[in-house]
């Protein structure tokens, strides 16, 4: 599975392509889906441009994201810095009326277990964050409801290429006990260099405008979509044939 990963907890000093608004979000959602991408993660944003889990921004978003592709599965952030309080984040997170489908709560976090049971409890699915070089995987493997998330998302923070395969190689082997799906993906300069061995061990990845703003040449990304072709070649070089899904 490859998913989007829109624009995470940028803003657009760091691009100008960065989608922010609700409608932002729909059209690059809609062209990453028609590269190919099969799942969406996006970061709702405030009229500031700041990361949010207040009801309306993330009604809006997801509500925009559905009806653009509503037949993909959407996904939001959780993250400690959209409000450091985890029992006021779950608390939000009751308040939703629009909801995702899954959320990633990152396992290195105060308070993680209270925003995942809350998500558990509104039917929506988790996205397990087990970041490189933290404690969130035993975190993470000690929670008594662990085998209920959809998938862990195993984030390599070494932004060196060389080095992040090795890191890598630890984080998926303190992981080597659960049997839920592993989607691996990398950062900034070794973010390329983690999808493809993520493709190469044949686990779920992940890439978009949150992850890295430079396509495998270097060169700067113009959209979603272009990462998502770009991703599609990384993948077959290192798997074989990708078969684009067909567009709902």
């Amino acid at each position: 599975m490859l998913q989007v990963c829109l624009n995470g907890a940028r803003n657009r000093t760091a691009s100008a392509h960065l989608p922010v608004t609700p409608p932002e979000l729909a059209g690059a959602a809609r062209e990453a889906v028609d590269a190919g991408a099969q799942d969406i993660h996006l970061h709702p944003k405030n009229h500031d441009g700041e990361d949010t889990l207040e009801p309306t921004h993330v009604d809006a978003a997801v509500a925009a994201v559905r009806a653009a592709v509503p037949t993909v599965p959407i996904g939001v952030t959780t993250g400690a810095w959209t409000m450091p309080d985890a029992q006021q984040r779950a608390a939000l997170v009751r308040t939703w009326t629009v909801l995702p489908d899954h959320a990633s709560v990152n396992w290195h976090e105060d308070g993680a277990t209270t925003v995942a049971s809350t998500l558990l409890e509104r039917g929506i699915g988790i996205e397990a964050g087990i970041y490189s070089g933290t404690q969130a995987a035993q975190n993470f493997l000690a929670w008594p409801q662990a085998h209920r998330v959809l998938r862990v998302l195993a984030e390599v923070t070494d932004t060196n290429p060389q080095t992040a395969p090795n890191v890598a190689a630890c984080l998926l082997n303190e992981l080597s006990s659960t049997n839920l799906p592993i989607l691996l993906h990398g950062e900034e300069t070794a973010a390329w260099t983690i999808l493809h061995t993520a493709a190469t061990l044949g686990l779920d990845t992940r890439i978009g405008l949150e992850d890295v703003l430079q396509l495998p040449d270097g060169t700067p990304a113009t959209s979603n979509a272009a990462l998502i072709r770009a991703a599609h070649a990384v993948i077959q070089q290192a798997s074989g044939p990708f078969q684009k899904p067909t567009s709902p």
